[in-house]
């Protein structure tokens, strides 16, 4: 699971708790006139004391408020999840953009992978990814969505700029192969190695990894993920449908089978 995604969550916590408790307040006390209109100026501190004291009067109904926000906010963000799945099934087109696909240019059945290049469960799934799409690449189209874990994996980052700057020269999947294959080699030397055994324009590489238009780009694939509630990786849509992990190829098979219906 991302970190990123957890501090997220609870940072948007602690804020909705302060708005919720922040209503309650101004409920139970009462409207009043605004410092403004009347001329009187507030005191911060008896301002203070007044509110611990309304919730310590008041717990059950701070509580309860606190609980009812968080579930309005839970069902909104739900409700805002579904719709952006169904944007991948109903307008992939826009959920594509400049990403690499591999696979049939038809796009009636999209499959979105978000990945990690130092996440050693997205190289696990690459050799059943490549026997799925050897199978079915006249109906499938696959998208790779950089998704990196840079809490956890510090070279996430790294490699995906690289692998971006590789897309440019037309390599993106040779070099995408390259870094699942060899996981444990990530680092500066190898992505320059891996360069120089595609025969890609070094100066150009170096340049366009560094760029701005490479983190602006993964920056995108991340809020996309965030948009669905991908916070793991590997995570897969598959014309709406989500799975997510080290899946089988027969896993892919019976959901390529439910969304063909």
């Amino acid at each position: 699971m991302s970190n990123f995604s957890t501090r997220f969550n609870l940072y948007n916590l602690k804020v909705l708790y302060f708005i919720a408790i922040f209503s309650i307040v101004i409920a139970i006390s009462g409207c009043t006139p605004s410092a403004q209109s009347t001329g009187i100026q507030v005191n911060s501190e008896e301002l203070e004391k007044q509110v611990l004291q309304i919730i310590s009067n008041n717990p059950e109904a701070i509580i309860e408020s606190v609980q009812a926000y968080q579930q309005q906010q839970l069902e909104q963000q739900q409700a805002s999840k579904q719709e952006a799945l169904k944007q991948f099934k109903t307008n992939p087109q826009t959920k594509i953009g400049n990403s690499p696909t591999l696979g049939s240019t038809e796009q009636k059945i999209v499959l979105f992978e978000f990945s990690d290049f130092q996440c050693p469960f997205c190289s696990k799934v690459q050799g059943n990814l490549k026997e799925f799409m050897d199978k079915h690449q006249d109906r499938v189209t696959l998208v790779f969505k950089h998704l990196p874990l840079v809490r956890i994996h510090p070279q996430a980052i790294p490699a995906a700029k690289a692998s971006w700057a590789a897309q440019q020269q037309g390599k993106f999947w040779e070099y995408h192969d390259a870094l699942f294959e060899q996981q444990d080699k990530l680092g500066e030397e190898f992505y320059i190695e891996i360069a120089n055994n595609l025969n890609l324009d070094i100066e150009k590489f170096n340049s366009d990894r560094k760029s701005q238009e490479a983190t602006e780009s993964i920056q995108q694939d991340f809020q996309l993920a965030q948009e669905i509630g991908a916070s793991g990786t590997p995570f897969f849509v598959m014309n709406g449908e989500t799975f997510s992990g080290a899946v089988k190829v027969s896993d892919m098979e019976k959901l390529l089978a439910k969304v063909s219906q």
